[in-house]
């Protein structure tokens, strides 16, 4: 079983590589290429992300190390820094873009059956944004707040596989509500929001979509009352109604009727009101829905502490989006590796033993159950010290 080559090859086995040369095609990223082609360009990119690279110098050291081995993890020479930053500055970002979202399509359907422990028929996205800080002076084409520089990551996450379906990079300034335009509803589906997606009209497309949405209320919106449904106050649930918009504006651009739950979270001391078009579940299930919303919070501080896109290789909007799109590229490779290869390891842990063996000639469950002995040696050595004292 994969006797020969290295952890590297053997995570990259798992690509077909005739659908990354689709989307170098659809781009005519190797025109012209006589050194680092596409794909070459792209190994380079994720071995910085699953081994923590933190220049371009350093990634170009730490290849040369492996020299001998680079060639049949597909690199056809060695990989010079220039080279690759020149890649990075110029070559389409989009390449990299569709071949993440096509490993992303690849990813979730292996974690279906996750269990979220809510009874949804369709499936849970969370919607929220994230800014990345950059050096105004190193990125003046992203200018945020005086002598700062920066982008933001609008995300839509599906909650069951803790996996991303669409990121826009966008300007700080930016709107968060403007990416509702780039989301291509599903029937069925919740998503769940922060007040600050509060937008009537893109709303109401959704509604319109037959997909549902829960979000948090602002309390400047008007509306009228129309019915008072029982609520069992022991779940937290102060109050559930049936109401109608009446603003200027928003009794037109929502002219439907919304459900508005008010919960109080004991254990925080915290009300929050909630605004959603779904009427069939419960109120405290509208609660649960919004409490799902904490883990694109921890996606966005899974990314910025393991990945590489906060530090990034090159200055041009080309090459902080091509470095993201790899990052994103690398985390649903290893999503995808974690179930075809049988590992009941964190991604935190499997990008861990990653780091330090992607070079080794080792079959990769054995490289994980080497670490599971390892781990299970040391606790056996501490507790025998523990009763030797």
């Amino acid at each position: 079983m994969n006797q020969g080559a290295s952890v590297f090859s053997q995570i990259l086995s798992l690509i077909d590589y005739n659908d990354f040369r689709r989307y170098v095609r659809r781009y005519d990223g190797d025109r012209s290429v006589r050194r680092l082609t596409c794909w070459e360009q792209f190994l380079a990119m994720a071995f910085a992300q699953l081994t923590r690279r933190e220049s371009l110098r350093d990634i170009e050291v730490s290849l040369a190390a492996h020299r001998r081995q680079l060639y049949h993890a597909g690199f056809r020479s060695s990989v010079k820094r220039s080279t690759l930053a020149d890649a990075n500055e110029t070559r389409d970002w989009r390449i990299y873009s569709d071949f993440a979202q096509h490993l992303i399509q690849q990813a979730r359907p292996l974690y279906r059956d996750v269990d979220l422990g809510l009874d949804l028929d369709g499936t849970l996205y969370a919607l929220d944004s994230s800014i990345i800080d950059l050096s105004l002076t190193l990125f003046p084409w992203a200018p945020h707040e005086r002598s700062r520089a920066a982008v933001k990551l609008n995300t839509l996450l599906d909650v069951r596989s803790a996996i991303p379906t669409l990121i826009d990079v966008t300007g700080a300034h930016s709107g968060d509500s403007s990416v509702l335009d780039r989301i291509v509803p599903e029937p069925g589906c919740f998503i769940v929001m922060d007040r600050g997606y509060i937008d009537f009209p893109r709303l109401y497309r959704l509604h319109q979509a037959l997909a549902y949405f829960v979000v948090r209320s602002r309390s400047d919106i008007q509306f009228r009352r129309r019915i008072s449904h029982p609520v069992d106050r022991a779940t937290g649930v102060r109050s559930d109604q049936t109401i109608r918009l009446t603003g200027k504006y928003t009794h037109q651009t929502f002219p439907d009727l919304l459900r508005r739950v008010h919960f109080y979270a004991e254990d925080i001391d915290q009300r929050f009101v909630f605004l959603t078009n779904n009427f069939q579940i419960s109120s405290i299930v509208v609660a649960e829905i919004y409490h799902q919303r904490w883990k694109i919070e921890l996606f966005f501080k899974w990314i910025k502490q393991h990945l590489r896109i906060k530090r990034f290789f090159g200055t041009s909007p080309n090459a902080v989006k091509t470095q993201i799109w790899t990052a994103m590229a690398t985390y649903a490779l290893i999503a995808i590796a974690k179930k075809r290869f049988g590992l009941d390891h964190s991604l935190y842990t499997i990008l861990q033993i990653l780091s330090t063996s992607l070079f080794e000639k080792t079959p990769v469950p054995l490289v994980f159950q080497r670490y599971n002995d390892e781990i299970s040696n040391r606790a056996s050595s501490n507790q025998l010290t523990l009763f030797e004292i």
